[in-house]
C-alpha cells in the first residue's frame, strides 16, 4: 500500500475524526455541556445557601435594631439610687448609664457590620445568578449547535461517499462552505476540496486503511498513522586519528550522535495519552502554545501535583499555562503550608495564574504583616 505523507495523513486524520462517533466537534461539546452542567449544578446550590444566608443576616439586623432598642428603654428607666443597698453590700458591678453609653456606641456599629455583610451577600448572589445564567444558556445553545454539527457531518459523509465513489458533483463553494464549519485552517480547507473534488491515491489508500481496521476505532487508526512516522534519525561518525611519529592512523570505536529533534504536535498528544489528558479537550491553538513552552518533566510533574491531590485535570483546559507552569509546584506548596486545602486551591486556580512564587509569597507575608491569617483569607480576595 502506499504510503502517504505527513502532512496529507494528518488531515485526513483529521477530516475521518470529524467524520466518526468519537468526532473532536462532539468531544468538544459533551465537554462544554459537561461544564456548563456542573456550572449550572453549582451555582443553583450556592444560589440557594446564599439566599438563607441573607433571610438569616436580615434577621439578625432586624432583631438587634428591636432588642437593642427595648434594653436601652429599659435600662434608661432604671433608677440606680433606688437598689443602692443591694447594690453596694453585694458588691454588684451594675451601672445603667454605662450600659446605655455602650449600647449606643456599639449597637448601631454591630447592625452596620451586618447590613455590609447583607450587602456583599447579595452582590455575591446576582453573580451566582449570572453564572447559572450563563451555563444555563450555555446548555440551550449547545443543543442547538449539536443539531447542527450532526447536520454538517451527514453533509461531509455524504461528500466523501460521492468522492470515493467517483461520482463528485459538488461546487468548490459547496464544499468549501461545509468544511469551514469545522476547526480548518485556511491552507486545509483548499487541500481538503481539492481531495474531495479530485480524489486521487491518497485517499482510496487511507480510506482502504480505515476499512481495513474497521474493527478498531478511529481514534486508533489515527494513532497507528501517526507512527509510521519518521523515527528520529541517529547518525554514526568515525573519527581518525594520527600519531605523528608512527604514522599509525587509530580508528576509534564508532558512537552514536544523537540529532536532537523538535517535538511536534503529535509528540504531545502522545505524552498526553501517557499522563491522562484528553487531547480532544485542548483547541489547536492549546496545543501550539503547550508547544511552544515544552518541557515534558515539567508537564508531567504538574499533572501530578493535581493527581496526587485527585483533584480533576480538567483545570488545565481552562487554565492552559498552569500546564507548563515552572513554579506550579513551589506555589502550590507555599498555600499549602500555610493552612489552605489542595481543593480550595483547585477552586480557586486564579491565584496561581496571577502570581509568580516571589509576588506570592509577598502577598501571603504582607497579609502577616497586617495582623491577618492568610489561611482565612479567601483565596480570591488574594
Amino acid at each position: 500500500m502506499k504510503i502517504l505523507s505527513p502532512e496529507v495523513t494528518r488531515l485526513l486524520d483529521k477530516l475521518y475524526n470529524l467524520r466518526g462517533s468519537d468526532s473532536v466537534v462532539f468531544k468538544e461539546m459533551e465537554s462544554a455541556h459537561a461544564k456548563a452542567l456542573e456550572t449550572k449544578e453549582r451555582t443553583t446550590a450556592q444560589k440557594s445557601e446564599l439566599q438563607e444566608k441573607i433571610a438569616d443576616l436580615e434577621s439578625d439586623s432586624k432583631t438587634l435594631s428591636e432588642q437593642g432598642r427595648k434594653l436601652i428603654d429599659v435600662l434608661k428607666a432604671i433608677d440606680k439610687n433606688a437598689y443602692a443597698t443591694v447594690i453596694d453590700r453585694l458588691h454588684i458591678n451594675f451601672d445603667p448609664e454605662a450600659l446605655v453609653a455602650t449600647l449606643d456606641e456599639a449597637l448601631p456599629e454591630t447592625i452596620d457590620k451586618v447590613n455590609e455583610d447583607i450587602k456583599s451577600s447579595k452582590e455575591e448572589l446576582v453573580k451566582v445568578e449570572d453564572e447559572m445564567n450563563s451555563a444555563i444558556t450555555t446548555i440551550e445553545e449547545i443543543g442547538i449547535r449539536k443539531d447542527a454539527a450532526v447536520a454538517n457531518q451527514e453533509k461531509l459523509n455524504e461528500y466523501f461517499d460521492l468522492a470515493l465513489a467517483g461520482n463528485i458533483n459538488i461546487t468548490r463553494d459547496s464544499i468549501t462552505s461545509l468544511l469551514e464549519q469545522f476547526d480548518l485552517s485556511e491552507e486545509e480547507t483548499r487541500e481538503a476540496a481539492k481531495i474531495l473534488m479530485f480524489p486521487e491515491d491518497a485517499l482510496y489508500d487511507y480510506d482502504a486503511k480505515v476499512k481495513e481496521s474497521e474493527k478498531k476505532s478511529i481514534s486508533e487508526v489515527m494513532q497507528e498513522a501517526r507512527s509510521q512516522e519518521e523515527a528520529p534519525r541517529v547518525e554514526k561518525v568515525e573519527i581518525k586519528e594520527e600519531v605523528a611519529p608512527e604514522q599509525v592512523t587509530l580508528e576509534k570505536k564508532e558512537e552514536p550522535v544523537v540529532i536532537e529533534r523538535k517535538y511536534d504536535r503529535e509528540d504531545l498528544i502522545d505524552l498526553f495519552n501517557e499522563i491522562g489528558l484528553d487531547y480532544l479537550d485542548y483547541t489547536t491553538s492549546d496545543l501550539d502554545q503547550i508547544l511552544e513552552h515544552f518541557n515534558e518533566k515539567v508537564i508531567r510533574r504538574n499533572v501530578n501535583i493535581f493527581k496526587e491531590n485527585e483533584l480533576s485535570l480538567d483545570i488545565f483546559v481552562d487554565h492552559i499555562n498552569l500546564l507548563y507552569d515552572k513554579e506550579l509546584e513551589a506555589k502550590m506548596d507555599r498555600l499549602l503550608r500555610i493552612g489552605k486545602s489542595a481543593l480550595d486551591i483547585y477552586l480557586n486556580p486564579t491565584v496561581l495564574i496571577k502570581y509568580d512564587y516571589k509576588g506570592l509569597d509577598k502577598a501571603i507575608i504582607l497579609l502577616q504583616s497586617s495582623g491577618l491569617d492568610p489561611k482565612k483569607v479567601p483565596l480570591m480576595a488574594y
